[in-house]
């Protein structure tokens, strides 16, 4: 399982791709229901050594990623013809109630997380990139080494 930090160290376009993609907002989360039909979800990532989210307790997402741990997030795009690209990716979600971790998603975060906020840590698994130079589509798969963790 691979946090931000090591994506970073292992797939620098990926990453910086992605945080530009991610860093223009809302992007759309991706889980399971418990009857295995899919959700979306639009969220706030948060990139800082790891990737984060933060929610209301009683979200229905993080009631689904605590079921099944599984997540999908893509960035939002800007117009209908790709605008800066597109980017998503896949890996595990895990509830963090660390105060360590926490105070590391706070300082990363663009806004103030309200106290009773649960927070996830996302691994990245799987990353799709897809851009538009000179009106030409590129896309770009990058997938973990087996075996990558920071821990």
């Amino acid at each position: 399982m691979t946090s931000w930090k090591e994506f970073t160290n292992l797939a620098p376009e990926f990453a910086k791709f992605g945080m530009t993609r991610f860093k223009n907002g809302v992007a759309y989360l991706g889980t399971l229901r418990a009857d295995g039909s899919p959700r979306v979800h639009p969220v706030t990532p948060i990139i800082g050594e790891q990737l984060f989210l933060f929610m209301e307790p009683t979200s229905p997402k993080g009631k689904e990623l605590l079921r099944d741990a599984r997540y999908t997030l893509h960035c939002a795009v800007e117009d209908s013809n790709g605008g800066g690209g597109e980017f998503y990716v896949t890996g595990q979600a895990t509830l963090t109630d660390d105060p360590l971790i926490r105070e590391q998603a706070v300082r990363a975060c663009a806004y103030t997380p309200e106290d009773r906020y649960i927070l996830f840590s996302l691994t990245i698994e799987f990353a799709f990139m897809k851009s538009y130079p000179d009106d030409q589509s590129t896309t770009k798969r990058w997938r973990a080494p087996k075996g990558t963790s920071d821990a």
